[in-house]
């Protein structure tokens, strides 16, 4: 586990690159500022050369024999070395391996959980690492464990690999998975985004075809009836009968107030 910088109270690294002074070997194999060799000539001859020129005097092969030197920038010189490395780093694929356990025993159910996790590991281009865990009598049976990894590489055989087959260690059983070179070229993941665009039905299509699922209905509701309230009947006062008396029903809807 690496120490917090503050933590840390080591003295920092010191830069081992021998330049000017510090070069003590008696002759060096001596490069100038334009790139060509100048040939081996004294140390303190370099240095007088380098500094004509108000440069540094660098060792860049200590291991050579005589130890070969270039006249240069310093300061330039260690940027574009560092410049160097971070492209290294930056063109660099590191590798993460995940580690996912099984039982024997195990529920459809949670393999069905495990697998899916071992196949996002995969397409996130890690390698994953399959254990079973035996318990007890467990492990007089190592086949099952052998049946259940095969089976999960054979299932994931599209994205992953097998690197290294099931070993037994002790009471636990180990598989390495790694991704498929598919995964790796980036097919399976375009595969799958090409996929999803080509699933999901465009405006036009739900416009063209009807459907107008999502979208909220038009307002139509239905519009009040008219007030279509009976208008009252006209005024017809009964004819009298032949006894001269109007009947008993006209003597009741007849006014009141209103004349024989």
């Amino acid at each position: 586990m690496p120490v917090p910088r503050k933590f840390d109270r080591r003295p920092p690294e010191r830069d081992q690159t021998r330049i000017n002074d510090r070069i003590r070997v008696p002759e060096v194999r001596l490069i100038g500022d334009d790139g060509k060799q100048v040939g081996v000539v004294k140390t303190s001859e370099a240095l007088v050369y380098a500094q004509e020129r108000d440069l540094d005097l660098v060792e860049v092969a200590p291991d050579a024999r005589p130890p070969v030197v270039r006249v240069l920038d310093y300061s330039k010189y260690k940027y574009e070395q560092a410049q160097k490395q971070k492209a290294a780093r930056r063109h660099q694929q590191q590798i993460t391996v995940r580690e996912i356990k099984f039982r024997p025993k195990i529920a459809q159910n949670d393999y069905d959980t495990k697998k899916g996790h071992v196949a996002r590991f995969l397409r996130h281009r890690d390698k994953v690492k399959i254990t079973i865990m035996f318990r007890g009598r467990e492990v007089t049976h190592p086949e099952r464990g052998t049946a259940l990894l095969d089976r999960l590489a054979s299932e994931l055989s599209d994205i992953g690999v097998v690197e290294q087959s099931p070993v037994q260690d002790g009471r636990n059983m180990t598989m390495l998975l790694a991704p498929s070179k598919a995964v790796l070229a980036g097919e399976k993941d375009g595969h799958q985004e090409k996929a999803t665009d080509e699933d999901t039905p465009t405006e036009e299509a739900l416009t063209d075809s009807g459907d107008t699922t999502g979208e909220a209905p038009a307002d139509e509701t239905p519009e009040a009836p008219a007030d279509e309230t009976p208008e009252a009947p006209a005024d017809e006062t009964p004819e009298p009968g032949e006894n001269g008396q109007l009947d008993d029903e006209a003597a009741v809807s007849r006014p009141r107030g209103a004349a024989a």
